[in-house]
């Protein structure tokens, strides 16, 4: 195996659970609701699976753990944001620092405690003779084709069906939407419930998969790469694909170069990823400047329904 094709293997592993983050984030803004949570909530998802996981030893239980908080922690962002009608930034950064708080305090005894093997890899034994594609495929984990699945299913659910249809219209026009029927505050309530979930499903990769032991704030800023992606990608999740594995690869970049002993401090290299975001943000602006920015368009405002006669 070439370098430039272990460098996409491991962008894949680094890139999944951002790909999971960026998913659940563009199912709760095409409601209308901006997500800031994702931090926290990665977080919390991680060390529920990794208590789950070193007390039972299941998979499935750990990762209805991860599920199960990631619900809890939307429920709360939805009576904020939906039932409270507070403010939506304030209410996401909150949930990032009571996510980080809290995880910080239930990890405390399980600190470095190794989880090896606890996802199976799925073998396709018929792809190991394709060059490339083998390496790529013939080995994945359980998690990585789930959320190649979940994306198809998310823009297929989002394009082409007609719940899609009216998320798309509670996220562009909720009176209107309203009007037609639709039931605007369930719709935002299940979608911030779900896409919470997702991202709770991202933390609990990051330590099954990628980073298999807990680590105190073991996220390392990726819960606010998913942030930046929703908007590089458009709030499409398709694109979402492509922007969550191009930043995987730049992470797997730093740690690579590390490996073959570069004099480039380490600090520097760990920025990478970071400086990336900031650079393509500032080029998508520069180009985009006289463009619509695909965003719902009454993301981050609340609605208050009129009295009815």
């Amino acid at each position: 195996m070439d370098l430039i094709t272990q460098l996409l293997v491991a962008a894949l592993s680094s890139g999944t659970p951002l790909l999971f983050a960026t998913l659940g984030g563009i199912l709760i803004e095409r409601s209308g609701i901006i997500q800031l949570g994702a931090e926290g909530l990665m977080l919390m998802g991680a060390v529920a699976a990794c208590l789950t996981y070193l007390h039972t030893g299941s998979l499935a239980l750990t990762l209805l753990a991860a599920l199960a908080v990631g619900a809890a922690l939307g429920l709360i962002h939805s009576a904020l944001t939906v039932t409270l009608r507070a403010n939506q930034i304030v209410s996401g950064l909150a949930m990032t620092l009571f996510g980080t708080g809290l995880s910080a305090y239930l990890g405390k005894s399980i600190t470095g405690q190794p989880i090896p093997g606890a996802v199976p890899k799925i073998d396709l034994a018929f792809l190991e003779p394709v060059p490339v594609v083998g390496d790529l495929f013939a080995h994945l984990d359980l998690l990585t084709w789930l959320s190649f699945l979940l994306v198809i299913v998310l823009h297929l659910f989002i394009h082409r069906t007609s719940w899609g249809l009216h998320l798309r219209a509670i996220g562009d026009n909720p009176p209107t939407a309203d009007v037609m029927g639709i039931p605007v505050q369930a719709f935002r309530y299940g979608c911030i419930v779900v896409g919470s979930m997702l991202i709770g499903l991202a933390g609990a990769d990051l330590l099954l998969v990628y980073s298999p032991t807990w680590i105190e704030g073991m996220t390392a800023g990726r819960g606010w790469i998913a942030v930046a992606l929703i908007i590089f990608a458009r709030w499409n999740p398709l694109r979402a694909m492509f922007c969550a594995y191009f930043f995987g690869a730049m992470d797997t970049i730093g740690f690579k170069i590390q490996l073959i002993g570069s004099a480039i401090p380490s600090y520097f290299l760990k920025m990478i990823p970071y400086v990336v975001t900031i650079l393509v943000l500032m080029f998508l602006g520069y180009r985009n400047r006289n463009k619509p920015s695909g965003s719902p368009e009454a993301l981050g405002l609340p609605y208050i329904r009129e009295q009815r006669f």
